[in-house]
Order: C-alpha cells, then structure tokens, then sequence
C-alpha cells in the first residue's frame, strides 16, 4: 500500500466519525515523513487497553475492532472501524491510559503518528499539525458523543 492510497481512503471514507482535514495532497506529501508504516495480523492487538502511548493510527487497509475489558456482558464492542479510519486520537492530547483494546480484524496496513513526531512537525509546519490536531479533536468529540448516547462506560 502506498502512502497516496492512505490518502484517498480518509478522503474517501463514509462514516459519521470520519477524520477530516482540510489538507491538500501536497500536504500530505509534507506529513507523509512523520508517519511510519505498520502491517499488522488479523488477531493482532495495536492497542491495549491501559497502556499509555501518544500515538494515533491511520488505517490504510483492512478492518479494526475496538472493544474494552471488563463490563456487563454484551457491552464489549465499540466500534469496527474501515480503511480511512483513525484510532488512538485521545493519545495526541493527553498521556492517560488507553480507554479500549484495537484489534485486527483482517491484515491491515496503518500509519503511526507519534507524539514526538507531531511536536517535530509543529515546530516545522505549525499549521499542518494544528490541522491534523483540529480533524482529530473533531472525531474524538463525534465518538464521545456517540458513546455517550449509546451509554458505553468510560474507563
């Protein structure tokens, strides 16, 4: 998968919670060198529940799973989330644990934005990183509110 089909998929995802920015290929040709690729395993785990990271993922190919330990039963699963999708937002803004588990549904390629890596890009591209920082605060707001009415516990 090339960086250009990463590109397409956000821009071309349909969903409520989809990330949007506001930013031309050029610029995400200037992004493209903050992130680095990942191919991970249909079973694989990209994020654990409590574990503390400052990283958010861009799904390229295939399909994730996001659910939480523990709880009523039946009240597991969050969301699957499709090619286009981020996931990990809440690691950009804040260094608390992780809320819920990621899990790969199929092989899917994703691209990891670290927080060192945004804070190397804001001091370059202050505006490309506040952009990517808005489109993100965007989908975690949209899925927060989304929680709350369907009344997923936070944790």
């Amino acid at each position: 998968m090339e960086f250009n089909d990463l590109v397409h998929a956000i821009q071309t995802l349909n969903a409520e919670d989809a990330f949007r920015p506001r930013l031309t290929l050029d610029q995400w040709r200037v992004i493209s060198p903050y992130l680095t690729r990942h191919d991970i395993r249909a079973g694989d785990l990209l994020i654990k529940q409590g574990d503390t990271d400052r990283t958010m993922y861009f799904l390229g190919q295939g399909s994730l799973q996001v659910f939480v330990t523990g709880g009523p039963p039946g009240s597991n699963r969050i969301a699957i989330l499709r090619a286009g999708s981020v996931v990990g937002e809440p690691g950009l803004f804040g260094d608390g644990p992780r809320m819920a588990n990621v899990e790969a549904m199929t092989p899917c390629a994703v691209w990891a934005l670290r927080g060192p890596r945004l804070e190397e890009l804001a001091a370059r591209s202050p505006a490309l990183a506040l952009e990517l920082l808005r489109a993100a605060g965007g989908v975690m707001s949209m899925r927060m509110r989304n929680n709350m009415v369907r009344q997923v516990p936070f944790t």
